[in-house]
């Protein structure tokens, strides 16, 4: 191996290992602004939903796709919601291209005899995705405010009451809720999906809005302001995550966003390996993209602090922590020869730790989003061990996927909005099996990840004749999480 090639592979080992630190140290931060902010008591002004005269008019909106196996459940469940008829309007966006058309439309005439005051709404194209459809149908609304629900999620009755009213505020653009799961011990990949969102809906979602840190609307589950979408631009489909998009321009325009921690809305995680592959490449993929869109505006805003860009800016690079991680990973059997036939190098070998470190603190902050739902006893901290390893040997066997997703999302390269296709599974007796939406073709990525799982297998054996084991744990972890994506990819042929 060439001292110019050493060098180079040094290079960017460190700098991806450095990025996944300052990411991690972002998280601490979060953590602790996350666990000051649970000891405050929180005070708002409300609107008095008692009083008539400040009962707002909101309209729901609910963008669908061929949702046939859950289009019936969204719309009995929306109708049970417990508003004034007269201030709530419901739009069904529907963008179908199947059979399920007909059956959303006579779902709505039922409900439309109710007197409940709710609209079919299509378009001749699905021009803009889900952004365009949601933009479309804005022209039409009545309400003030706008609530969003995708089509697997079920909020409660007393949702809206709960919600709206912080829109007294008139600074407030956005109320977002926590995400709840209706599926999370169906399997592994359900019970690992629910982890990683709770962090994202605890330690970060607080963390960042307690400090007024700019936070993003998640799709779902929340309500805008009209004014605040059209004053922000109205959304975009230049993205793949136009809510991430209209998120960022809307507090770049000082537009104030609420985060309710204890307001749940339960939805449905995907249970195939093929849903979650195309979630987690459109969600990385539209990261880059609006880090690409966004980045500078946030640096270069006169209106935030130094702190709020910093935390801005780790916040739009979050997906690509997966890319970091991959070269690291990558890279790792490289330096663990490159440490055998220089010795005088030694002590560059020292930055392992910064590794260890970032996974110690993230343990350590996951911890606390974790005990904030589950519990802190003794047997939730042994199962917490179980789900964070398992957690991360398979986002490390994901890291590939989600860096290609990256990887197009900084170098411009388009693609089709792919919706995550919904199975309307609530227990494990529920099977996903005969779902037509699922994807038929395998994954192209397989191969690689088959290639991945043998090389980090070669990686394990290196330790042996260089007698250096202090990479083989993380050896071991990428080896099961790449298996795992590989063969839960090939016997789900989903």
């Amino acid at each position: 191996m060439g001292i110019t090639i050493t060098y180079v592979i040094i290079v960017i080992y460190t700098v991806a290992l450095l990025l996944i630190f300052f990411y991690s140290l972002a998280q601490l931060n979060l953590l602790i602004n996350y666990l000051s902010y649970k000891k405050r008591i929180q005070i708002a002004p409300k609107f008095n939903l008692l009083d008539p005269r400040e009962i707002p008019f909101v309209t729901i909106q609910l963008p669908i796709y061929n949702e046939e196996y859950v289009v019936e459940r969204l719309l009995e469940n929306i109708a049970k919601l417990e508003y004034p008829k007269s201030k709530l309007e419901i739009q069904v966006l529907d963008d179908s291209t199947d059979d399920s058309v007909i059956d959303t439309a006579k779902h709505i005439e039922a409900l439309q005899e109710t007197g409940l005051d709710i609209v079919h709404i299509r378009r001749k194209n699905r021009e803009g995705y889900k952004a365009g459809a949601l933009k479309e149908g804005l022209k039409l609304a009545k309400g003030d405010f706008i609530a969003i629900f995708d089509a697997d999620f079920m909020p409660a009755k007393d949702w809206l009451k709960k919600t709206v009213i912080y829109f007294k505020d008139s600074e407030i653009g956005v109320v977002q809720t926590r995400w709840g799961h209706i599926n999370r011990d169906y399997s592994v990949l359900t019970r690992i999906q629910a982890f990683a969102l709770d962090a994202h809906f605890t330690l970060e979602q607080v963390g960042r809005n307690a400090k007024g840190h700019f936070i993003n609307f998640n799709g779902t589950a929340g309500i805008w302001r009209k004014e605040c979408i059209l004053d922000a631009g109205n959304w975009e489909g230049d993205t793949l995550t136009e809510d991430l998009d209209l998120s960022y321009r809307a507090q770049l325009k000082n537009w104030k966003f609420k985060y309710l921690e204890d307001v749940e809305t339960p939805a449905e995680l995907p249970v195939v390996i093929s849903a979650a592959r195309s979630q987690q490449f459109r969600w990385n993929k539209g990261g880059a993209e609006n880090f690409k869109k966004s980045v500078w505006s946030v640096v270069s805003a006169k209106n935030i602090s130094f702190k709020t860009k910093f935390h801005g800016v780790m916040h739009l690079l979050n997906s690509s922590m997966f890319l970091c991680v991959f070269i690291v990973a990558f890279l790792s059997i490289p330096m663990l020869y490159i440490k055998n036939l220089f010795p005088q190098l030694g002590w560059l070998f020292e930055l392992t730790s910064f590794f260890i470190l970032s996974t110690v603190i993230l343990f350590v902050c996951y911890w606390f989003t974790y005990k904030s739902i589950q519990g802190s006893s003794f047997d939730n901290f042994v199962d917490y061990i179980k789900i964070f390893f398992t957690f991360f040997s398979v986002a490390l066997g994901f890291s590939l996927h989600n860096s290609m997703a990256v990887l197009e999302g900084h170098m411009g390269k388009r693609s089709e909005f792919v919706r995550t296709p919904k199975f309307n599974i609530n227990n494990l007796t529920d099977t996903w099996k005969g779902n037509k939406y699922l994807a038929k073709k395998l994954s192209p990525n397989m191969i690689l990840e088959a290639l991945l799982m043998v090389y980090f297998l070669f990686g394990m054996y290196s330790a042996v004749p260089l007698n250096d084991f202090g990479l083989f744990p993380f050896h071991f972890m990428l080896f099961l999480g790449f298996g795992y994506v590989f063969f839960k990819s090939l016997t789900a042929k989903a």
